[in-house]
């Protein structure tokens, strides 16, 4: 049976959701300040699928051309194009699950699943991509001897051109969505500072792929032009040793994400500007941040307000403060403001 106070606080929540609905709804954290023309986040996932419906594509023609000409590089390239279509559906994963919406378990979304699938990018295209092709490398390298014959690197020449035109065509599109993103930033330090690894990590692929062609080219031409199959097995050597030193900058770079990383010291400076302009601040403290996903900042400031300031003075000021914030960094989602004691502001001053 229910009781009277169970009763009443289910009447008033009722209530209250009735004045949410009947009323002008304004989101928490400033999110009713974000501007709806404010231009879309650059789409990676068509950089994905151009890059996976090519490295399948390419894969198998290789691995053909391989059998038929037993060149180890082009093996290598075989390998390379195959882990990378996996790579990107991994990353495709990433994406999808990364847009989940939040709930108990995890109330701050799943945003971090992308960074965590693109450490698994980069671990594959180490072990496998990598390793595997310094591994093909060396045993062909060992099987070579005085009366090994050369197969006819017709077939190669031919799939290796094709493959320079697909991989090409792939890296056109990752490039032109990785140029829409950082605008007038330099391309290092765009990729330093991108919280979106999927816009990069297609580009860092698809430039090794070319690379890695162009560096296959050069083993079965100069191998045959100089009658040396010890080219061709140095050439899939030198295709895992790139695999691997890709490998390492996504490592780098997706570690960081991983372990936390925050908004840069101008944008935290211009936070400050923010709630200082507001005529209920004093002085704004300790502005943390934190990216929970590539479009999903966590923000927390510790504020101190006016002596003479009510509640109701400091409910409105929160609410200008957070719409404002919202409105220059669309990214920012959560905003944690704190207020702190004016004499303890004031001790701290002292010290």
């Amino acid at each position: 049976m229910t009781t009277p106070t169970a009763a009443a606080k289910a009447a008033a929540k009722a209530a209250a959701a009735k004045a949410v609905a009947d009323a002008d709804y304004e989101a928490p954290d400033g999110q009713s300040h974000r501007n709806p023309n404010a231009e879309e986040h650059v789409e990676s996932t068509s950089s994905v699928l151009a890059a996976i419906a090519a490295n399948i594509l390419i894969g198998i023609v290789k691995f053909i051309a391989a059998g038929i000409s037993g060149s180890s590089a082009m093996i290598s390239e075989g390998i390379h194009s195959i882990v990378d279509s996996g790579n990107g559906m991994l990353i495709l994963l990433g994406l999808k699950k990364a847009q989940r919406a939040a709930d108990q378990e995890h109330p701050f979304g799943y945003g971090t699943e992308l960074y965590f699938w693109t450490l698994v990018v980069a671990i594959m295209i180490f072990a496998l991509g990598g390793g595997f092709s310094i591994y093909e490398g060396y045993t062909h390298l060992r099987e070579v001897g005085p009366d090994t014959v050369l197969g006819n690197p017709t077939m190669n020449y031919i799939v290796i051109g094709a493959s320079i035109i697909l991989e090409g065509a792939s890296l056109s599109v990752a490039l032109r969505n990785f140029n829409k993103a950082r605008g007038d930033i330099k391309p290092m330090q765009f990729i330093r500072e991108a919280k979106d690894p999927s816009l990069f990590t297609v580009v860092f692929e698809d430039s090794a792929a070319l690379l890695g062609l162009v560096i296959a080219l050069a083993g079965v031409f100069f191998s045959h032009l100089l009658d040396n199959p010890y080219l061709d097995s140095a050439a899939s050597i030198l295709i895992g040793l790139l695999l691997c030193t890709v490998a390492i900058v996504l490592l780098r770079e997706t570690k960081g994400l991983l372990i936390g990383e925050g908004m840069k010291s101008s944008e935290v400076r211009e936070i400050e500007a923010i709630v200082e302009a507001n005529d209920q601040v004093i002085e704004c403290g300790r502005v943390l941040s934190l990216y929970m996903g590539p479009h999903d900042v966590l923000l927390t400031i510790d504020a101190t307000f006016v002596e003479t300031a009510g509640r109701d003075d400091i409910v409105d000021a929160v609410d200008e403060i957070e719409g404002r914030i919202v409105e220059r960094f669309p990214d920012v989602t959560r905003v944690f403001i704190e207020t702190e004691s004016l004499r303890y502001t004031r001790a701290v001053d002292l010290m």
